[in-house]
């Protein structure tokens, strides 16, 4: 049996999953986002209610916003910013007497699309999060890639690829640099886009609803540059699957779209990549937190 957790910026999810990906248990809890101690006791709680609610001790796993630095195990880049410096294995692990695995929310995400979702079957996934944010993770042959320096996958903050002179600089992201992927292709970078250039203040959703030319040009030019950004990935990476989360995967226009535009990003005479929309949706991410604990062979 294994416990996944789904760590945001304002709920907490919880699941008991067992071998099969049968969800056995589900719970959710407020975060209190700006409270360290008691964010590591909401989890606890989450852990000993889902045991005493199936009669088993269970393997934890959690996704967060953020990653581990492999030189100090201390939490970095959260936008939960009270989690970042702080032991959160280590606390855990004391608290609940057991080791406990932890990885960023998107490779979650593609660790669930690899193992039963959308990318199942497939040797080479990338993940990709298009929501408030923009995240990615890897996994070959059933295997989370996390990289050497822990930000495997990390394709939120590159720099777009191919910017055009107009994107140049690009708009500041929140980790420091200018024209991040993230600023770009994320559903609020779509909004910002759209405002900056017509002076309407839409969210993704509105402008994807929209039948307007403004709406329609935005749609595109969010289409050409995820073409660009992904077909950088494909160059380096050459996934045989990518499969898309967060909000904007929901548009089903980006599946008939994009594999029509990243042929002219893609440094080959042939393109078998397959595009997918994600097979959990909102759950991914609090099921690849429990497949952290893959199935013994």
């Amino acid at each position: 049996m294994r416990f996944g957790l789904d760590l945001g910026g304002t709920k907490m999810e919880a699941i008991v999953m067992d071998g099969a990906g049968e969800i056995r248990w589900r719970q959710r809890a407020p975060t209190p986002a700006e409270d360290y101690p008691n964010i590591v006791q909401t989890i606890a709680e989450l852990v000993e209610a889902g045991e005493a609610a199936i009669g088993a001790r269970v393997s934890v796993g959690i996704g967060m916003p953020g990653s581990l630095s492999p030189k100090t195990g201390l939490v970095r880049n959260s936008n939960t910013q009270s989690l970042n410096g702080q032991p959160l294995r280590q606390d855990l692990e004391a608290r609940l007497a057991r080791e406990v695995r932890l990885a960023n929310d998107a490779n979650c995400f593609a660790l669930s699309e690899a193992a039963d979702g959308a990318g199942q079957g497939a040797q080479s996934v990338f993940g990709v999060i298009l929501g408030t944010g923009c995240g990615g993770g890897l996994v070959i042959s059933g295997a989370l890639q996390n990289g050497v320096n822990g930000v495997g996958g990390e394709w939120g903050h590159n720099p777009l690829a191919a910017p055009t002179q107009e994107e140049v600089p690009g708009p500041a992201c929140y980790c420091g640099r200018y024209g991040c992927n993230e600023v770009w292709l994320s559903g609020s970078g779509f909004a910002r886009d759209h405002n900056q250039v017509t002076g309407q203040n839409l969210t993704s959703e509105q402008i994807i609803a929209s039948d307007s030319r403004e709406a329609q040009a935005s749609f595109e030019r969010l289409c050409d540059r995820l073409a660009r950004a992904l077909g950088a990935v494909i160059n380096l990476l050459d996934p045989e699957t990518i499969v898309l989360g967060g909000g904007l995967s929901n548009v089903d226009a980006l599946y008939q779209r994009l594999p029509q535009i990243w042929d002219a990003y893609i440094f080959s005479d042939v393109i078998e990549t397959k595009l997918l929309k994600n097979q959990h949706g909102d759950s991914s991410g609090v099921r690849g937190a429990a497949w952290l604990w893959p199935n013994k062979a």
